[in-house]
């Protein structure tokens, strides 16, 4: 059994992680700035210990770490600057060598070793790089593109008028992957630790083009959605960052050898954007965005 340190407890990522080591019996060290918070008490519940501390505050991760074997880490750019994102998450690792912790399996961002000159991709790889010279066993997993954004943000909002707008052409395709399965696939990584240290894997496990996503989402929410290409010039106004991302998602585009992980890796269970798209409680979803709008 192993006690596995995870950082980002409350969030996608990190949460998906814990709740796959749990399932598997081992025990889980669930960090978050927010231990009061509904999904900490979702964990607790589980069994998770839940434990207080920040990136900027180097002595709550030394206490979080103590006496664990391994460590997810999960670093975030968004509500902070990506000088910020690269801090915290060698402070992190730091913590983690220090703490002399037998693994570390940090989720990054596909293709983020590949110069591609996405700011956050590039902050991601800076902590990819200060892991690598750290001296402890080490796997970075880099999902592509996070099929639980498509039930939120501005996404939703145009499903709400039956558009699926994306920021892409309607034949240009995109791999994809949900948080459930990058915790499998982390929770994995962590149990076989012999197998995968030294491994840099860009994980995905599905592919689809906007046209087919719009086609999935209908059918999922039962009503026709067509897909309507938001110009990169609209991104910029939003995010100069999300617009590089997509950017390169239309010109380089994300190649992962979803194939080869599925046969490969078999036991992570992974979910198609159909399988995804049919979970979703879209209902309840599209009625809130509705409130909210």
């Amino acid at each position: 059994m192993l006690n596995v340190v995870v950082t980002g407890a409350t969030g996608a990522q990190g949460g998906a992680t814990a709740r796959a080591l749990l399932a598997a019996g081992h025990q889980v060290r669930a960090v978050t700035r927010h231990p009061d918070a509904p999904a900490a008490d979702a964990l607790r519940s589980l069994g998770a210990d839940v434990r207080r501390a920040d990136f900027d505050d180097r002595a709550s991760l030394d206490a979080a770490l103590e006496g664990a074997d391994s460590l997810f880490a999960v670093t975030t750019p968004f509500g902070a600057d990506l000088a910020t994102e690269t801090r915290q998450g060698q402070t992190l690792v730091d913590a983690a060598a220090a703490a002399g912790l037998g693994h570390i399996v940090l989720t990054s961002a596909a293709h983020a070793d590949r110069g591609t000159g996405v700011p956050h991709y590039e902050s991601k790889h800076l902590v990819e790089r200060h892991l690598r010279e750290a001296g402890v066993p080490w796997t970075v997993i880099a999902p592509a593109a996070f099929m639980d954004n498509y039930a939120s943000g501005w996404t939703l909002e145009g499903l709400i008028q039956d558009t699926f707008a994306w920021p892409m052409p309607a034949e240009r395709p995109l791999t994809l992957i949900p948080a459930t399965d990058i915790g499998a696939f982390a929770a994995l990584a962590l149990q076989r630790r012999d197998e995968f240290a030294g491994r840099r894997i860009d994980i995905a496990s599905d592919e689809r083009t906007p046209a087919e996503m719009a086609k999935i989402l209908a059918d999922a929410i039962g009503r026709p959605i067509g897909h309507e290409e938001v110009p990169l010039a609209y991104v910029r106004t939003r995010s100069e960052d999300l617009a590089a991302m997509f950017e390169y998602f239309t010109t380089s585009g994300l190649d992962v050898d979803v194939a080869g992980l599925r046969r490969d890796y078999p036991e992570v269970g992974w979910h198609s954007f159909t399988d995804w798209a049919a979970e979703q409680d879209w209902s309840t979803l599209l009625a809130s965005a509705s409130t909210h709008h």
